[in-house]
């Protein structure tokens, strides 16, 4: 078996610190128990409160209402995170978070602060207002960001820029949306059955119109601020301090600003919901959508700009920095590996992809002198995966590369009586300009015959 490449020195990185022996309340087992502990409570809790509220009947209906929206928002955020995909148990985490944890927080917080505001000035419909457009906002952003806080916390390694703190953040505002849907649909349920009203016209109805299919993004909206200055805090490394208490704090304050103006939006008049609707939310969640976008294709840029000295190591074959680079590139190497040797060499292929986003990042970060103490042992991590992986995905990736490389004209000399005239268009293996290092055959490649079928140029 062929011997990986020597590893890069590169110079002006830091050196990986001594490891410290952990003490017992550190180790996985007792944080992963805690925090299991923790949302199965506030689950049961959670349950048994809106269950209390909306009775047996009505708690059904509103799950079964509240749930629908849940899988179309949980793919759009995994979709954004494509790119280099998260761990699922941080998702996992996320939603559990806001749906239990999160949720039980602003249940117990909002209803004793809005009692208390009532005895306090003998005016409960002033205390209702004042609790939706003001308590409301600060508690349930507060038990949001939280999620938010611990995933930066202890999982650093996972949360590496705005892309990661927007999907969390939007997990965590769909796990908390999904509670409060349940406690909104039933309780309108319940008043539905209580008056006798049903049909299109009904409170059940009408609720699950505004909540459901108009404002589903709401909560991710608002959050999603807060996970933009947490993902902004991540990408200035461990220098910074400052910037990295404040930039999240930032975040914070803006989704707890946008939460109260949409509350408060009932009271400015008969239609000042909708005019807040159509003037403010839609416009904010384009340009958010926008921005995550783009930031995504900024992310697949660097991938193609970091991973060429790596090629020029041997530690990658000259066609992986553009097919990482594209998202077209990747699904189809998946699909080819997965085609020809099945599930097992798509997902190796899928994880192939993941680690080498994650060395570019690295790489990238470690560039612009904020990479953390730990580098240059992530670095051969990253490395030593990548080399487990190879034989299966370099035959897939550069199958991709040639397939999705565009198309070049080239010009061809004519007689001398006429102009040169463009020859039709061929496909190259990968962009020239994209990779100014030297094509170096793979290290394994004369041991190692690729376990693909023989590639047909002409059969794309």
């Amino acid at each position: 078996m062929a011997s990986s490449p020597p590893y890069p020195t590169p110079v002006g990185f830091p050196a990986p610190g001594a490891a410290r022996p952990a003490h017992w309340w550190r180790r996985p087992w007792v944080r992963y128990g805690a925090l299991i502990t923790l949302l199965a409570l506030s689950g049961l809790v959670i349950l048994a409160l809106v269950r209390e509220e909306t009775g047996t009947e009505g708690f059904l209906v509103g799950l079964g209402l509240a749930v629908l929206p849940v899988p179309l928002l949980v793919a759009a955020f995994r979709w954004l995170d494509r790119v280099e995909p998260g761990p699922w148990r941080n998702l996992l985490f996320a939603f559990a978070w806001g749906a239990c944890a999160a949720a039980l927080i602003a249940i117990v917080a909002n209803s004793f602060a809005t009692r208390w505001i009532a005895t306090a000035t003998a005016d409960p419909a002033g205390a209702d207002t004042l609790g939706a457009t003001v308590i409301a906002p600060v508690v349930e952003e507060s038990a949001k960001a939280a999620a938010i806080l611990l995933l930066f916390l202890f999982r650093r390694r996972d949360f590496t820029g705005i892309v990661d703190g927007v999907v969390i953040a939007g997990v965590t505002a769909t796990g908390f949306a999904f509670t409060e849907n349940i406690l909104y649909l039933g309780t309108a349920f319940g008043t539905d059955q209580l008056h006798g009203d049903s049909g299109i016209a009904s409170v059940t109805a009408a609720t699950f119109f505004v909540r459901v299919v108009m404002s589903p993004f709401a909560h991710p909206l608002f959050t999603v601020l807060t996970g933009i200055g947490f993902g902004i805090a991540a990408l200035s490394g461990d220098r910074g301090r400052l910037r990295r208490v404040l930039l999240p704090l930032s975040g914070l304050l803006l989704a707890m600003g946008m939460h109260a103006f949409w509350n408060g939006s009932a009271t400015f008049g008969e239609y000042g919901f909708f005019a807040v609707y159509g003037a403010f939310m839609v416009p904010a969640f384009g340009i958010l959508t926008w921005l995550v976008i783009w930031t995504r294709q900024r992310e697949l840029r660097t991938v193609r700009e970091e991973l060429p000295p790596y090629v020029a190591a041997g530690w990658l074959g000259p066609a992986e920095p553009f097919a990482l680079g594209s998202m077209r590139a990747r699904r189809l190497a998946r699909e080819y590996a997965g085609h020809h040797l099945g599930k097992a060499a798509a997902r190796a292929v899928g994880e192939y992809e993941a680690y080498a986003t994650s060395l570019a990042f690295l790489r990238h970060r470690g560039r612009l002198g904020r990479a953390g103490t730990d580098f240059l042992v992530r670095e051969r991590e990253l490395l030593q995966e990548l080399w487990r992986r190879r034989e299966v995905a370099r035959p897939a990736l550069e199958y991709a590369a040639r397939v999705t490389a565009p198309l070049v004209p080239v010009t061809v000399p004519w007689p001398a009586h006429g102009p040169a005239l463009p020859h039709p268009a061929h496909r190259m293996p990968y962009p020239a300009h994209r990779m100014p290092y030297p094509a170096q055959p793979a290290p394994f490649a004369a041991a190692h015959p690729a376990p693909y079928p023989a590639y047909n140029p002409y059969r794309t």
